[in-house]
């Protein structure tokens, strides 16, 4: 998320870039004497619109005030994490972890084309995909990711749950080099396109030195679903899935399902993502088929159990 105004639904804020500093970890142990209003100094704008219920803003140092009309302006708890679409001020202390900090870094500097590496602001999607493998790890099966590039998420994943140590493979699955034209529908297009511009190249070679070090990782390289007919997969406990397009999203799904071990987890990058309803209809139809519900979650990610 970078620096500017945005409002929505009587919202206005300036947003900043990346999440905001541990600084607000400890407000709430002294938040509640502040949270009192603010006596009015001045009346509301003129300007303030009558169907706006408050205007809030938030600075670069954390700080961030309501006000409400008729002047007041109520000071608020800094958010602790606002990046990636996702604001909050609940908390995010896995942030100054460092075991999930060397993870992050690891994964963020595997040489993809997305941003600089200190740009990339995505941990609590990384997050959400390291704790996932914490649990599958405890569970039978191995672990799937299809859609890697330069492997953002599994290198940070093999790093927080030290996979050279698991008695696992870890399969990950992709063209590296982009999305396939052809699977693209009409809707997906000017996306995938601007994607494979922007983001995309022959990453085989990179991929295959940055987990040099994990013995028990096979990049496999080919379009879904048909790659995964040319290796023996047996027993899953942890997918992730991140190809920006349905149609390999879902077949993905439907071959794999049934390999997945009874509360092993399944983790669409893309799933709430505004930009990727096409994906989020087909998934729910999948889902529907299978009688169980995707969980949609506010990093734009999907979550599913396998019951």
């Amino acid at each position: 998320m970078s620096g500017g105004a945005y409002r929505h639904l009587g919202y206005t804020a300036t947003s900043l870039d990346g999440f905001v500093s541990a600084r607000a970890m400890n407000w709430w142990s002294r938040i509640f004497g502040s949270l009192t209003p603010k006596p009015a100094a001045r009346t509301a704008p003129p300007s303030l619109d009558p169907d706006i219920v408050y205007r809030e803003s938030v600075y670069r140092d954390g700080r961030r005030q309501r006000l409400l009309p008729g002047g007041r302006e109520v000071n608020l708890p800094p958010f602790t994490y606002n990046a990636d679409g996702l604001a909050t001020v609940h908390d995010a202390s896995f942030l100054v972890d460092p075991r999930f900090r060397e993870a992050y870094r690891r994964g963020a500097s595997s040489g993809h084309r997305i941003c600089p590496p200190e740009q990339l602001h995505i941990e609590w999607r990384v997050y959400l995909c390291c704790w996932a493998a914490a649990h599958a790890a405890k569970l039978p099966g191995d672990f799937v990711e299809c859609g890697v590039s330069t492997g953002v998420v599994s290198l940070a994943v093999c790093r927080y749950v030290e996979f050279e140590k698991l008695g696992k493979t870890f399969w990950l699955f992709d063209t590296y080099g982009g999305i396939p034209a052809e699977q693209v529908t009409d809707a997906e297009r000017p996306l995938a396109l601007s994607k494979n511009q922007r983001h995309y190249f022959d990453s085989y070679a990179l991929v295959q030195e940055n987990f040099s070090a994990y013995p028990n990782v096979r990049p496999v390289r080919g379009k879904l679903p048909e790659a995964l007919d040319g290796v023996d997969l047996g027993a899953l406990a942890y997918l992730h899935i991140d190809m920006n397009i349905a149609y390999p999203e879902v077949e993905a799904s439907r071959r794999l399902w049934e390999r997945m071990t009874r509360g092993g987890v399944i983790i669409y990058d893309d799933y709430a993502s505004p930009a990727h309803s096409e994906q989020k209809r087909a998934l729910d139809g999948f889902a529907a088929e299978l009688g169980v519900e995707i969980l949609s979650l506010p990093t734009g990610q999907g979550l599913l159990l396998r019951p």
